[in-house]
């Protein structure tokens, strides 16, 4: 009788474990981690191209955040940004982040990274970006007319403008492999 009841409760406590649950703060931290370089290497971009003015600092987002997002990746991690919003249609937004993205909106206290079970091989992470001063000059209401120019050649549906400082622009994210 034992040898059929002990797999048999092997089996009921296998099947009942839920597989689905994630360790958030590990996931949490391993995400902030992932695009910390991304993040870093974007801004510094940024900052170099806005030295040569506004219509210049275009080309670290359209040209170097691609390559800084791959640069940032691994076989195990993967890293980019999204958002609702968009002014570069490669920046859309997976299925998996529109829900978060979506409480980030409704929810302007939410400032908190989150993260979810894609998979079950994979986690995903997302924080928040929110609009900094600087940002406003190529996201703002108001926009010099050769930066805004460039951005209509450039971005026929851009729909990444007249942003305040403290708007939720979109996320960085991050796809972990789940251990």
């Amino acid at each position: 009788m034992a040898r059929i009841v002990v797999p048999f409760l092997v089996l009921v406590a296998v099947l009942g474990c839920d597989r689905s649950k994630i360790n958030e703060s590990k996931y949490k931290e391993a995400g902030a981690e992932a695009v910390l370089p991304f993040k870093k290497g974007l801004k510094g971009a940024l900052v170099a191209g806005l030295e040569d003015g506004p219509v210049s600092a275009i080309a670290a987002c359209r040209v170097e955040a691609p390559k800084l997002a791959a640069n940032a990746s691994s076989e195990s991690v993967r890293v980019g940004r999204a958002s609702g919003k968009l002014r570069n249609p490669a920046n859309a937004p997976k299925p998996w982040m529109k829900p978060l993205l979506e409480r980030y909106e409704t929810d302007p206290e939410d400032r908190e990274p989150a993260v979810v079970l894609i998979d079950e091989h994979t986690v995903g992470y997302v924080e928040p970006i929110f609009m900094q001063p600087l940002c406003v000059t190529c996201h703002g209401a108001e926009l010099a007319p050769d930066l805004e120019a460039k951005l209509d050649e450039l971005y026929p549906g851009d729909q990444a403008r007249g942003y305040v400082a403290g708007d939720l622009r979109g996320v960085f994210w991050a796809e972990l492999a789940r251990d």
